[in-house]
């Protein structure tokens, strides 16, 4: 892709998106630390929105907390007062404890500190996912409706034995029921995956290092790697348009190109590509369960000339599919918003186990800012889309954060409860030495994230 063909004005759609939503997540987090600090009667100094080396975008002092947003868009912080962190303040850690410092309060109060910002996360994941399931519903495709079975737009399924219209009915020998579930499900594969062709039962095996192929093919299109098969109906067609002057008419099924078989979208589209401005195409189509031949010169752009269902409401219409909606009132739901994000954290956790393994070579999927964005809409401002993927995110962080790496969190946490259970607190040479190993760590982690995103270093 060169820069010339890059769009814009999406790439900037969900920039905006990623900002807004590690905005909030950051805030909200440090807002864990902050508040419990003040709970504890801890004195913070400063709360910031992204990093301020050298100098802030803004600030203003109210009372004793400084609260400001950096120039520096890494995440974000809560200066306590005695404690070791990204601030390195050697010379306070000289001076002898004060009361109102984080190093003067007891272990327990200062774990609860620590994980004051992990608990607003998690909290924040099930206010989020309740909320969508009150306003925009739990929305369903039942696996086994899918009428014309999966098209798998990337080839390497194909080199697994996988063709155009299986039916995907269980992987390592569970049965998958939900449409969205079979992604999931193929990326954590331990074995086989069972599926339906022309109506005869069979098992593929899968290799070991499929989620690392899927991440390499995965970098070179933005297609999703499966979709519902479905086919080519025309939803609407312009009056003035070469094709409608040529007869084709809402409601045709578009069977052929050029005498050759294009019953469904994938087939459709890969005939589409080899054609070009000018020629002359023979479309067979089907209406009304009879078959008719129309003759049409494509346009500029190189298309036929119509618009195509995009609805799921408007496959179901059409029986190619089953699609559901299942609206929650404010009680049902809380329960479900919690299971929810539960379900989200196990899948997680389940990936982040993979990417410690190296022989599966997920590890090549790491991304950083660029990964992060692309999850995003670029075709408008899907609030529903921004929410999902802000809950997601926040079950992330909350994981990532409880991890025992000194500098994060769980490092901080690791190191109180070794002191609650031996009795013995580990010294401010100690944790001033840990803090810069840890950040060492995550500015590595960093740099290798968004080094692969940009230039494949996984590979």
């Amino acid at each position: 892709m060169t820069l010339l063909s890059i769009d814009w004005s999406s790439v900037g759609l969900k920039a905006a998106q990623l900002i807004l939503s590690l905005s909030i997540l950051v805030i909200l987090h440090e807002f864990g630390h902050y508040i419990t600090a003040k709970w504890f009667k801890c004195r913070v100094e400063k709360f910031y929105l992204f990093f301020d080396p050298w100098f802030s975008l803004f600030k203003k002092k109210v009372g004793e907390t400084e609260y400001g947003i950096g120039w520096l868009p890494l995440g974000g912080y809560v200066k306590i007062s005695g404690m070791v962190d990204e601030s390195m303040d050697k010379e306070q850690l000289k001076q002898p404890a004060q009361p109102w410092e984080f190093r003067s309060k007891p272990a327990w109060q200062r774990l609860i500190i620590m994980i004051g910002g992990v608990t607003v996360n998690i909290i924040l994941a099930f206010i989020i996912y309740a909320m969508i399931l009150m306003v925009w519903g739990e929305k369903n495709i039942k696996a086994d409706s899918l009428k014309y079975g999966i098209a798998f737009n990337d080839p390497i399924f194909k080199d697994l034995g996988f063709k155009n219209g299986d039916k995907i009915l269980a992987v390592d020998g569970k049965p998958v029921e939900e449409y969205t579930d079979i992604i999931k499900k193929i990326l954590l594969v331990n074995n086989n995956v069972t599926i339906e062709r022309e109506g005869k039962q069979m098992s593929l095996n899968m290799p070991v290092d499929l989620i690392g192929k899927l991440v390499e093919r995965k970098r070179k299109s933005e297609k999703p790697i499966i979709s519902p098969r479905i086919p080519v109906i025309v939803l609407q067609v312009d009056d003035t348009a070469v094709a409608f002057k040529n007869g084709l008419r809402k409601g045709d099924r578009v069977v052929s190109i050029n005498n050759v078989n294009t019953n469904f979208r994938d087939e459709f589209e890969q005939k589409m590509e080899k054609l070009h401005k000018g020629d002359l195409v023979t479309v067979g189509i089907n209406r009304a369960d009879s078959n008719l031949t129309i003759q049409t010169k494509l346009p500029e752009d190189a298309m036929i000339g119509f618009s195509a269902p995009v609805l799921p409401e408007q496959y179901d219409s059409l029986g190619i599919y089953t699609y559901s909606v299942k609206k929650y009132s404010f009680f049902s739901a809380i329960p479900a918003g919690i299971q929810r994000a539960g379900d989200e954290l196990g899948f997680y956790i389940d990936q982040f186990k993979k990417i410690l393994s190296p022989e599966t070579g997920a590890y090549k999927g790491v991304g950083g800012f660029k990964s992060m964005g692309s999850v995003f809409s670029g075709n408008g401002w899907d609030w529903e889309h921004f929410w999902t993927i802000t809950a997601f995110f926040s079950i992330v962080l909350a994981f990532m954060n409880l991890l025992p790496i000194p500098a994060l969190d769980g490092g901080h946490v690791l190191f109180t409860l070794i002191e609650m259970i031996t009795g013995k607190k580990p010294s401010d040479k100690f944790l001033e030495y840990a803090q810069i190993v840890g950040m060492v760590l995550l500015l590595g982690l960093m740099v290798y994230a968004n080094g692969n995103d940009w230039f494949g270093w996984g590979k």
